[in-house]
């Protein structure tokens, strides 16, 4: 028999799902956190406390250092060109124009692929060839069109390296913003616009002191879920180029990966996911903040 106002039922029902939350996110996270601060780089665990030194070491490892500027320099490409990209198609399709279901449902169908189908996609698309093949893909379209001046050897060049998986990486998230810009965009009051218009603003001022204002929570949280995607990347960089010549490619994650997996160097590994972690964490905190103090 229920008890009507019964306060306990609901509790009961969420309880598990705190439990396995508990257990299996934040225990974990804690455990890692732990681990990081002992000796265990080995097959045979050891909890020797060694401090802040697999930081210290990590810091100091060259591989790592080139991971962080990667990291750096894809998310600086990544979430700018996604979020210029985005906006500008959520424009061009906000004017009604025909057919804009089908070109909506175009622009968002790379979200349908994994990061491991894109990689596996894009790997042959910027695959430089060989003199003996000669080139192919996106090299051999520029060929075909007489653009030779932008053949170049994409993810094999050490100087081109993770741009050219920001490239992948901005092919399959510019739609998912213009997705967002476009909800943001019919969310506007259509009287503001034609307001504004009567008044004698132009298009450019009418985007720029209303559309944009109402567009800046869309576009803080576009760079929150770009910005976490982007530093903790792992499987497209995994099928699309690897490591890639001098490591030109690698990233924290893949480096997390070789350590742990490939390595057995758990300590140190548990070091990279905590520091992966806390650069996540420079985004997510702020967000969270900023949402619990509009909600209060």
């Amino acid at each position: 028999m229920q008890i009507k106002g019964d306060k306990w039922t609901p509790i009961l029902f969420i309880t598990p799902s705190i439990v396995a939350v508990g257990i299996f996110i934040y225990g974990f996270i804690g455990w890692t956190g732990f681990i990081s601060f002992t000796k265990w780089n080995d097959v045979i665990p050891d909890y020797t406390r060694v401090g802040f030194e697999n930081y210290r070491k990590l810091f100091a490892n060259m591989r790592f250092q080139i991971d962080l500027h990667n990291t750096l320099v894809f998310t600086v490409i990544f979430v700018t060109s996604c979020l210029l990209i985005g906006l500008l198609l959520a424009i061009l399709i906000d004017q009604r124009i025909k057919g804009e279901g089908i070109f909506r449902n175009l622009f968002l169908l790379p979200m349908a692929f994994s990061f491991v189908v894109s990689g596996v996609i894009w790997h042959w698309l910027f695959n430089p060839g060989s003199i003996q093949l000669g080139n192919i893909g996106v090299n051999q379209l520029f060929e075909k069109v007489g653009l030779n001046f932008l053949i170049c050897g994409w993810y094999t060049d050490p100087n081109i390296g993770i741009k050219a998986v920001a490239v992948a990486a901005i092919w399959q998230f510019s739609g998912y913003t213009m997705a967002l810009y476009l909800a943001g965009l019919r969310g506007i009051p259509l009287e503001l616009r034609e307001a504004a218009s009567i008044d004698g603003a132009d298009q450019f001022q009418i985007f720029y002191y209303i559309l944009l204002p109402f567009l800046r929570p869309i576009t803080f949280g576009a760079i929150i879920i770009l910005g976490h995607i982007s530093l903790k990347i792992f499987d497209l960089v995994m099928a699309m180029t690897g490591s890639g010549p001098a490591f030109s490619c690698d990233v924290p994650a893949l480096f997390m990966y070789d350590t742990t997996f490939r390595g057995n160097n758990f300590a140190r590994g548990a070091s990279i996911a905590i520091i992966l972690l806390l650069l996540v964490s420079l985004l997510i905190i702020p967000y969270l903040i900023t949402t619990f103090r509009k909600e209060a």
